[in-house]
């Protein structure tokens, strides 16, 4: 698969780039190693301290309230019983981790089905490898709306991290600035649009 480059302007470079078939067109893209791999990355980012107190947690008088029968009412123990406000709550959060662990081809399969999603529906778009003189804001969004992705959750993958594009970046609601090696399929299909400059598609083939 072959793909125009563009330049920040959104004018055509007459320059093209090949997509490696085995990263970006593989015959099968793998929907459940796809959500696998989400539940994985979305699940090790919870820092998992919830909690709510149980009855034996609750301070309070330990006494019963009334009698055991004849009140006209159901039978109740002490202050703490969860059927009073302010009781303590019946199997309640307790701390937790749900970090869980992928193997390496089933995330690097997850990868590549994404990016073949991706490439399918024509929203990866190659531009010259660029930077900004200093970090504006102004910069970034002229090139977001030269690209036809203005408005759009779009992300900007760049062959070498580059502090002003990043800085740039940062204040525009929906975009978000890595490197390939920051991919993974949760990060690839959470936009509608990816930016990859020539030096990152050259990483990303070797996927």
């Amino acid at each position: 698969m072959e793909l125009a480059v563009y330049n920040i302007n959104g004018q055509d470079t007459g320059k093209k780039v090949t997509l490696n078939d085995a990263v970006f067109a593989i015959p099968e893209p793998n929907e459940h190693v796809i959500y696998l791999s989400v539940k994985q990355y979305l699940g090790n980012q919870r820092q998992g301290t919830h909690k709510s107190k149980e009855r034996s947690e609750i301070m309070g008088s330990t006494k019963k309230l009334g009698r055991q029968k004849g009140g006209g009412g159901a039978r109740h123990g002490d202050i703490k019983s969860p059927l009073f406000h302010g009781g303590g709550r019946v199997f309640g959060p307790r701390p937790r981790n749900y970090y869980t662990k992928l193997n390496k081809k089933v995330k690097d399969l997850a990868r590549r089905s994404a990016l073949t999603y991706k490439a399918q529906n024509n929203q990866i778009i190659v531009v010259e490898d660029f930077n900004f003189e200093a970090p504006r804001t102004k910069d970034f969004v002229a090139m977001t709306k030269a690209l036809n992705v203005e408005g759009k959750k779009v992300m900007v993958v760049l062959g070498e991290i580059n502090k002003n594009v990043y800085l740039s970046a940062r204040n525009v609601q929906g975009a978000t600035v890595c490197s390939p090696s920051d991919l993974n399929a949760y990060r690839v299909l959470n936009n509608r649009a990816m930016v990859v400059t020539e030096s990152s598609i050259e990483v990303m083939n070797q996927f």
